[in-house]
């Protein structure tokens, strides 16, 4: 027998506040049209005043709780993805432990900008299939609209902020690509490339600093790093492209996903999409588009997932799994 890690419940939580493309011209140089036609954006969701990264996370977590007939002590660990922690520390995650009523266990953060929900789930998968832990909740949260420059408005415009989880539980399989759960995953990084998105602050700088992107440069190396990676995980796992069910992006531009969906030979019906209401939500988008897909009806027990993210390092990677 052979240790899987499988999906038990899967949940998302965006902030109230929704802002469509028409608010942002008020604030800077751009129209509803541009937005759309370079990235298929129609709206996002910002948090309040006093709203945080652990707070989305937790209300995340508890809606896959509930999906999964679950209850937090049922949980061996917490790891949140996120590159916008609520302080320097503690971690996300120990705080996301305490709001949800977690007295067992350990909590950890994630962090790999937009490719974060891809290493967090790596890592727990790692967790289960080592018998470290039995159940792991695996969260992206983000709350990217407090890291904008709000005088560049080709990288304002673009993201949002929200949380998606999922938990993973031990099951046993057969070892082959019937079984249900985690079947490969692929991870990258190249950090010779850290200069096209980054944030100009932090701790040793003693600044917090806004987010800096060369567009043109992410794009071009996005379609094809992202289409690689899932074609790998796919060969790890026994499996081709044309045995995948959906594929499950990172929701950062509408022309990289179709791209690399086309890549890779998928028809864009088999691609949930979710960043026309969101935007990128960094970390936090896979797991979002999970759920809505999962609670829309799309995603059924026994279809091949395929989830892929490039994001700031260059980090990218990829996990296919059997829901």
């Amino acid at each position: 027998m052979t240790i899987r890690a499988v999906v038990q419940g899967v949940g998302h939580y965006l902030p109230e506040r929704v802002v469509p493309n028409s608010d942002l011209e008020k604030i800077v140089e751009t129209s509803d049209e541009w937005i759309k036609s370079r990235s298929g954006i129609e709206r996002r969701h910002y948090v309040a005043e006093g709203e945080f990264t652990s707070d989305l996370a937790t209300k995340a977590l508890q809606h896959a709780l509930d999906d999964a007939g679950l209850t937090p002590d049922d949980l061996d660990a917490i790891v949140v993805a996120t590159s916008t922690p609520d302080l320097t520390f503690p971690s996300a995650a120990t705080m996301v432990q305490d709001k949800i009523g977690m007295t067992r266990g350990f909590a950890f953060d994630v962090q790999a900008v937009c490719a974060g929900f891809i290493y967090a789930l790596t890592n727990a998968n790692a967790m289960i299939v080592s018998g470290q832990a039995k159940r792991v909740a695996v969260i992206g949260a983000e709350t990217f609209s407090r890291l904008m420059n709000w005088e560049d408005r080709t990288t304002c415009v673009l993201f949002g902020d929200g949380a998606g989880a999922l938990i993973l539980e031990a099951q046993d399989g057969n070892g082959d690509a019937a079984d249900r759960g985690v079947l490969a995953t692929d991870l990258n990084s190249d950090g010779r490339y850290r200069d096209l998105l980054y944030v100009d602050g932090g701790v040793s700088t003693h600044s917090t600093g806004v987010l800096r992107m060369q567009g043109k440069e992410v794009f071009r190396h996005a379609v094809e790093k992202l289409a690689q990676t899932a074609t790998d995980a796919l060969a790890k796992a026994g499996l081709a492209n044309e045995d995948v069910d959906w594929i499950v992006p990172h929701q950062a531009n509408l022309r990289i996903i179709k791209g690399t969906a086309q890549k890779m030979g998928v028809p864009i019906d088999n691609v949930i999409i979710t960043v026309q209401d969101h935007g990128n939500t960094s970390a936090a988008s896979i797991p979002l588009a999970l759920s809505v897909g999962k609670h829309d009806g799309r995603i059924k027990q026994g279809d091949v997932v395929v989830t892929e993210a490039i994001g700031g390092g260059l980090a990218w990677g990829s996990v296919v799994l059997r829901w």
